[in-house]
């Protein structure tokens, strides 16, 4: 599952992409920008992170969106599941340290590639090491 999203995924979806550089969200985003990912920041605050349009929600996002990122607690990954199926997209990512044990039975039920507990920058070392 984890490869099948790392080697399909081009526009990404990061929840909770904080603008501190310290934090986790912001340094895996600026990872996943590096290696040619299309990062869409979803926070409730600032303008701009990483050079990018910071959106207040996945609804608000126009454009296409194949991977969704959760840097929140899990219970929000049963928040934005509904607007994740609206949109048609496919993959979703609670990266280490997220699980939400209800929504990745939804998922598995609805045909979602899903990733909980896994920190998708690891993984993706990992995968072209």
């Amino acid at each position: 599952m984890k490869e099948t999203i790392l080697k399909t995924a081009k526009n990404i979806a990061v929840i909770g992409l904080s603008p501190d550089e310290s934090k986790p969200s912001h340094y895996v985003s600026k990872y996943l920008q590096e290696k040619g990912f299309v990062i869409y920041p979803v926070y409730p605050k600032f303008d701009e992170i990483l050079g990018r349009r910071v959106y207040r929600s996945l609804e608000e996002i126009k454009d296409n969106i194949d991977t969704v990122v959760l840097f929140r607690k899990g219970e929000f990954a049963s928040e934005i599941y509904e607007s994740v199926l609206k949109k048609g997209i496919k993959n979703l990512w609670l990266q280490l340290g997220i699980i939400n044990d209800e929504v990745a039975l939804r998922a598995k039920k609805d045909g979602l590639n899903f990733v909980q507990n896994a920190c998708i920058m690891v993984e993706h070392k990992a995968l072209m090491s």
